[in-house]
Order: C-alpha cells, then sequence, then structure tokens
C-alpha cells in the first residue's frame, strides 16, 4: 500500500519547505497507514535522511510511561486515584493522584529543582524525591491544566517501586521488546543524528550535550527512529491486546483535562495529548530536547498516523507537531481511508441472538438488531451514520453495551408467557416488536 503520487509530492513539497524555512539541520515525516509506514520524506543533509537513524524522541517517552502505569492498573498492582504517597511515601505531595500526574491537572510545577534537568546530568530517584518541597504544588489538584515534566519523573519512581526494577528495564521488558522497537534505546547508538540549536544571527550550529537525565528518564530520554516510531505509532492506533487492552488505550486516549478553554481544540488523557482539527480528534505528543524536535499524531478510527524527527531545538517557523497534524489532515482530506470489507459470518448465530434479530421500536423511532462478529448490534434506522450500539452476552436475557450511548449498559431481554421474546429493556428504554406498544 503507498499514498497516490500527488499526495506523495505535496508531503514531500511541504517537509522541504519546512525544513528550509525553519532553519533545521534535517527534517524528516512519515505517513503510517494500517500498521505500515507508506511514506518517508526528509529534507537536509545534516545529516541525510534515513528511517533508521536515531533521534531523541523527547517527551513522546512520557506516552510509553503512561502505557507501563497502565498496564500495571490493569494487573491490579496500582488505582488511577491512588495517591502518589501511597507509592513514593513521605513526600510532601504525596496527596496527588496517578491519574492527575498523567493527565497534567495535578497541579505539580513543570520542573523539578536544581539545573535544567534537560540538559544536566541527572540525579537518582532518592534525590528527586529529598529536593521536592511542598510549594511545588502550584495549583490546586484539577483546577487548572498544568503540564508537569515533574509529575512523569514521579511516576517513573512509581514504576520503580512497584516492580522492583529500574524504569528502563521494565520499559524494555513489556514494551520495547514485545512490540520490536529494537532501535528505541535509552542511549543514543549508532547511527544517530547529532542535536543542534542553531544561532538566531549567522545561521551556525552548536552541538548540544546527550544527557543521561536519570530519574527524570520517564519524562524524555528516550532515542528512536523513524521506523520504530512508526510502529509505536501503529500500536496506539490499533493495540496488540498481548501488550494493552484496547479499550485501556480507548481509555487513555479520553480528555482528563481540556488544555484549551478558549476554543476546545486540545485537551490531555491519560498520557496522551488530544487535537481537535475540524470535526476530527488527534492523539499523540509532541517532544523536544536540546537540538532535537519530535511529533506524534494518531488518528485512531482510520489507523493513520504520522510521525516525524528536527535535529534542531526549535524551527525558525511553525511547529514540527503542527507540521505533523497538517500533513494528516492532508491524507486524511485526499486519501480517506477505505472501509474494511464486509466479510460473511461464518457460522449462524447462536439462538438467543437469532430470535432477537429484526426491527424494534421505542417511542417511534425503529432500531435493527443483527449478529455481527459475535455482537449484537444495534443501529438507527433513522440515523445510519450513528454509532451502533454492540453488546456482548452476560448471562440469560442479559446482555453488555460495548459502544455508543449504551457503552456499559444492560440489555435485558423481555419474554412473554410463551417465552417469546416482546422487549428489549436497555437501561430502562424499552424497544418492542410493535411501533405502537410501549411496553
Amino acid at each position: 500500500m503507498s499514498l497516490l503520487p500527488e499526495t506523495a509530492r505535496r508531503i514531500d513539497s511541504t517537509v522541504a519547505r519546512a525544513q528550509a524555512d525553519g532553519r533545521a539541520p534535517s527534517l524528516i515525516m512519515a505517513v503510517v497507514r494500517n500498521g505500515t509506514m507508506v511514506h518517508f520524506a526528509g529534507a537536509g543533509e545534516e545529516p541525510a535522511p534515513d528511517p533508521h537513524r536515531q533521534y531523541r524522541i523527547g517527551s513522546i517517552s512520557k506516552t510509553m510511561t503512561a502505557v507501563l502505569i497502565m498496564q500495571l492498573r490493569d494487573e491490579g498492582r496500582v488505582a488511577l486515584d491512588d495517591p502518589l504517597d501511597r507509592h513514593l511515601p513521605g513526600t510532601p505531595v504525596g496527596t496527588v493522584t496517578l491519574r492527575q500526574l498523567l493527565g497534567h491537572a495535578s497541579g505539580l510545577q513543570r520542573e523539578p529543582e536544581g539545573d535544567w534537568w534537560e540538559r544536566s546530568a541527572g540525579t537518582d530517584l532518592d534525590t528527586l524525591l529529598g529536593n521536592l518541597t511542598a510549594d511545588k504544588l502550584a495549583y490546586p489538584p484539577h483546577r487548572t491544566y498544568h503540564y508537569s515534566n515533574l509529575a512523569y519523573g514521579l511516576l517513573g519512581g512509581v514504576i520503580e517501586r512497584i516492580t522492583g526494577k529500574p524504569w528502563a528495564t521494565v520499559l524494555g521488558e513489556r514494551l520495547l521488546e514485545p512490540l520490536g522497537l529494537h532501535r528505541t534505546t535509552y542511549h543514543p547508538t549508532e547511527p544517530f543524528a547529532h542535536g543542534y540549536v542553531v544561532h538566531p544571527w549567522h545561521e551556525t550550529l552548536r552541538e548540544e550535550p546527550r544527557t543521561d537525565t536519570g530519574a527524570m528518564a520517564p519524562a524524555g530520554q528516550l532515542w528512536s527512529t523513524t521506523a520504530d516510531l512508526a510502529r509505536w505509532a501503529a500500536f496506539l492506533a490499533e493495540p496488540d491486546p498481548a501488550v494493552l487492552a484496547p479499550a485501556t488505550l480507548t481509555e487513555m486516549t479520553a480528555p482528563v483535562v481540556i488544555s484549551d478553554l478558549d476554543s476546545w481544540t486540545s485537551g490531555h488523557g491519560l498520557g496522551f495529548e488530544l487535537y481537535r482539527t475540524g470535526d476530527r480528534v488527534y492523539v499523540g505528543h509532541g517532544g523536544s530536547m536540546p537540538g532535537y524536535l519530535a511529533a506524534l499524531a494518531v488518528h485512531r478510527p482510520s489507523r493513520t498516523a504520522v510521525v516525524g524527527y528536527a535535529n534542531a531545538y526549535g524551527l525558525r517557523t511553525g511547529s514540527l507537531g503542527g507540521l505533523a497534524q497538517d500533513l494528516l489532515t492532508m491524507v486524511l482530506d485526499t486519501e480517506p481511508e477505505p472501509p474494511r470489507p464486509w466479510r460473511a459470518n461464518t457460522a449462524p448465530p447462536p439462538a438467543e441472538a437469532a430470535e432477537l434479530a429484526g426491527r424494534w421500536w421505542w417511542m417511534g423511532r425503529e432500531v435493527q438488531a443483527a449478529w455481527r462478529d459475535g455482537e449484537l448490534v444495534l443501529s438507527r434506522i433513522d440515523q445510519p451514520a450513528a454509532t451502533a450500539w454492540r453488546f456482548t452476552p452476560e448471562g440469560t436475557d442479559r446482555w453488555r453495551g460495548r459502544s455508543g450511548s449504551n457503552d456499559g449498559e444492560i440489555l435485558a431481554v423481555r419474554r412473554d408467557a410463551d417465552g417469546t421474546p416482546r422487549a428489549l429493556d436497555i437501561a430502562t428504554f424499552v424497544f418492542t416488536r410493535d411501533p405502537d406498544r410501549l411496553a
């Protein structure tokens, strides 16, 4: 699968213009669809574009830290509403919860004490915790969105204390190895792009240090390639259930806070930034470390994403994250994802589903029940584009909603004296076979 030639040409031209106008030594972008990198575009010569060359991903590391926390949650080893003090006892900010830390709603200040952590040698976890003071809580929790790198250093400490292993070891065992992200590493490994600050007046390059950020590593330490970041984007579009339950990733991409209260164009979930562009919502994250920029934007419904890097600390014009979102919109507008092909059921529905198939009414509104992919699916006849209600069996005459407005609700089958289904009771909304019958 590849992009149409005209779409590819437009992407190449846009990337070349962004590199030239932004004054980046190198700038690369890649498009991912259905788990595969379908287009790679690069501009600049320091170094030459290469999908297997490492760049620093900065805060995209936070998305991986968040997935580790959610894996532990799914295993019952933590709860999102646990106070920090339960896992890192004795800190003066221990009242904030893991959920608040993940969503940048804890009120914690942005940075830890000491020199700028992104450009300095890091400390160990005990030193990070020992330097915490009560005034690091800048706002009451959940009063406002406030981005905090410190929050993710603390979340990394939670992972370390729960597992008894360093964050980097847990990351390798639970994510990098299972997903085949073999070129995503704690330290840079050749070939990697050197990172620069571009002088604003004479446009020379100053190479930046490649620091080990220590206990703050969960907030921004990692290095990766375009090919590996494309694999991570594919996982976020459609996760491997052996690594993370799809429902958990969906939970992570629901808003914890809206970060743009004026227009509601951006927000934050459990570890992910959320960007609204028109009627679409993209999930992902930006990344920056001295000398490097990274971008990740995923449209989950179409399993389409754009990832990218630059080895400059900032662009002269525009932003790398904005460029990624613009390119993603371009691809979705010009090449909409074709629907997945319809396939016939391989077996007839079970008897308890077959007798419920057909038309039902509530208050003059008609729905049609059908058996698809092991679920009972109810579709609105008057709103064919609306999300269908999908139900899975949960006992005799009892079904659990799994989508749309009835997600989590119970469908109970009411029967006549002879055992014939006469009504579907969905959370007190009763659907009958006869549009004139109310119950």
